[in-house]
C-alpha cells in the first residue's frame, strides 16, 4: 500500500517536472509584499487570504500545489480565497512571518494559515496537518478549502459550489 502511495505521488509530479523553473514559491525576500497585496486583494473581492508556508524542495508542497489546482478544488480556490505561497528556505527564511500567523514550521510543510480579509488569523495548522501531503488525498484539500472558504447564506460545509 505504502508503495501505491508513493507510486502515486510520483505520477502525480511528473506534469510538473518539465516546468521547473516554474517554481511554486517565490523568492523569499517578496513575501511581506505578497501578504499585503493578497489581503487587498481579498478584501476588494470579499474572499479570503490561504497562505501557503513551504520550498521548491518539498515533494509534499509539490503534490499540495497539484491538489489546489485540480479539477474540483481550483473553482473553490479561486472564488474564496487569494492564495500566497511563501517560500521558507531550506527553513530558514520568513519564519518570523510563520510565527506571526501561528504556524509552527518545524511540525514540517507545507503548512497554511487562513486569514479574513483584513489579515487577522482565523486558523493556522498546528500540528503539521499536511506535511504528508503525499499520502493524502486531494479530497483532503477540498474538505480544508470548504470549511475555511467565507461564509455565505444558503451554503453549509458539504456544499462544494455554492
Amino acid at each position: 500500500m505504502k508503495r501505491l502511495t508513493i507510486l502515486v505521488a510520483l505520477l502525480l509530479l511528473l506534469p510538473t517536472m518539465g516546468r521547473a523553473a516554474a517554481d511554486i514559491y517565490p523568492d523569499a525576500g517578496q513575501a511581506k509584499t505578497d501578504i499585503a497585496q493578497a489581503i487587498r486583494q481579498a478584501a476588494a473581492g470579499h474572499k479570503r487570504v490561504l497562505v501557503d508556508f513551504g520550498g521548491n524542495w518539498c515533494g509534499d508542497c509539490k503534490v499540495l500545489d497539484i491538489y489546489f489546482h485540480d479539477a474540483r478544488n481550483m473553482p473553490l480556490l479561486e472564488k474564496n480565497f487569494v492564495l500566497v505561497h511563501v517560500n521558507i528556505g531550506r527553513m530558514d527564511a520568513n519564519l518570523d512571518i510563520a510565527e506571526k500567523y501561528g504556524v509552527p514550521i518545524k511540525k514540517g510543510v507545507p503548512a497554511l494559515a487562513v486569514l479574513d480579509s483584513a489579515g487577522r488569523v482565523l486558523y493556522s495548522q498546528k500540528q503539521g496537518e499536511f506535511e504528508a501531503m503525499r499520502t493524502m488525498q486531494s479530497s483532503s484539500v477540498t474538505e480544508f478549502l470548504t470549511e475555511w472558504r467565507p461564509k455565505q447564506a444558503g451554503c453549509s460545509k458539504v456544499m462544494i459550489d455554492c
